[in-house]
């Protein structure tokens, strides 16, 4: 008789149910994996490798936000991302000490699976991705078979060359993503709003959420991104410009957007 054994553990006062499953001398992993601030290991990661390689595979959610896994670490979960078994919606790894490395490593496995996560979230201070990285994660933006609906990158070093990357990849491939946050990467500034809205009046853009705070923005921003959405109006529903400083007169034609019947423009956060 085959035996069955569920491991129920305690992490920093986390309760993960049913979290490994051993059968057949097999482990699985069921419902979603969060493990924060857990002081987890390359080891860990080699185990979420493991159940992302199980057939099946049940894994749909990662969250080891705030471990320090370094690159090595990410490296060791890309066995298990690159696998045809592999059927993950959502992974998260804010603030785990990665570099443009780890981006690298992403890239590589995830062209290798067409089965790509849904939402990727790489930010945090302690994420020092800078430009270079994005470009990496760019090369899957390009990429037919990207199914990417949100991406966050806030607080990972970035600049205005950040934005040239995503606006290039995202003409793309315009067609997947809803929401993109780049917020508290203080050299992206006005020239970096300005190479994002090079993509936003694309007729393919179905972005309806864009998170830009805290990024040294002035009023030029503001009329980019108002002339942008007036060439395409159909989209865009959130817009959040917090911490950029910003005064009344700054931001009156986006507040007129935001008031016609014309465009779709529902929350405008500035203040």
């Amino acid at each position: 008789m085959t035996s069955l054994c569920f491991v129920f553990i305690y992490i920093q006062s986390v309760f993960i149910m049913q979290i490994f499953c051993l059968y057949n001398n097999t482990f699985y992993i069921f419902y979603n994996h969060r493990v924060t601030r857990c002081w987890l290991s390359e080891t860990h990661c080699e185990v979420v490798a493991l159940a992302l390689k199980s057939n099946p595979s049940h894994l749909t959610e990662v969250n080891m936000s705030w471990n320090e896994l370094q690159d090595s670490a990410v490296k060791h979960l890309c066995a298990g991302l690159e696998s045809p078994n592999c059927r993950l919606e959502t992974l998260i790894l804010r603030s785990c000490g990665l570099s443009e490395i780890s981006c690298n490593y992403l890239a590589a496995a995830l062209k290798s699976n067409s089965s790509y996560p849904r939402v990727l979230d790489l930010s945090g201070d302690y994420n020092n991705l800078l430009d270079s990285g994005v470009k990496q994660l760019c090369v899957l933006l390009e990429n037919p078979r990207c199914r990417f609906e949100t991406l966050r990158l806030f607080n990972c070093g970035l600049s205005e060359t950040s934005c040239d990357y995503l606006a290039a990849a995202l003409k793309s491939n315009p067609s997947h993503l809803r929401k993109l946050d780049l917020s508290e990467n203080y050299n992206l500034q006005d020239p970096g709003v300005k190479h994002l809205c090079g993509f936003l009046p694309n007729p393919g853009c179905g972005l309806e959420t864009l998170r830009l705070m805290r990024c040294r923005l002035s009023k030029i921003s503001c009329d980019y991104l108002a002339a942008a959405l007036k060439s395409n109006p159909s989209y865009l529903r959130e817009l959040d410009l917090r911490g950029n400083n910003l005064k009344d007169p700054d931001v009156k034609q986006l507040g007129d957007l935001q008031q016609s019947p014309d465009y779709k423009l529902e929350t405008l956060r500035w203040s």
